[in-house]
């Protein structure tokens, strides 16, 4: 499902709603160990730049904002380590995550 990056080149109007924010343990320690915040990562995702995401993905990603579908972000941390963030379909809630954690 993660590949190359989309075409986070261009502006984009979005603001995806995110419901409640969590995160996993993983997630928690990445950041930390990282030395980086989430907060940029989850901006990224509700303005619509959906990262590193094969381009059908990106797409999917995109259809999801009208169709209502699950959303799902991939980001590389500043030590390079990945990290998920997915809203759910009813924007209930958005989750950062390892991949391993899924």
């Amino acid at each position: 499902m993660i590949s190359q990056e989309g075409p986070a080149t261009c502006q984009r109007e979005v603001d995806l709603p995110l419901g409640q924010i969590v995160s996993t343990p993983g997630a928690i320690n990445a950041l930390a160990k990282a030395s980086q915040s989430g907060a940029e990562l989850i901006n990224r995702h509700r303005r619509g730049d959906w990262g590193e995401v094969a381009s059908g993905d990106w797409a999917l990603n995109d259809r999801a904002l009208i169709d209502g579908d699950r959303v799902l972000s991939a980001y590389r941390l500043k030590d390079g380590t990945k990290i998920w963030i997915i809203t759910e379909s009813d924007r209930s809630v958005t989750t950062l995550l390892l991949p391993d954690e899924y």
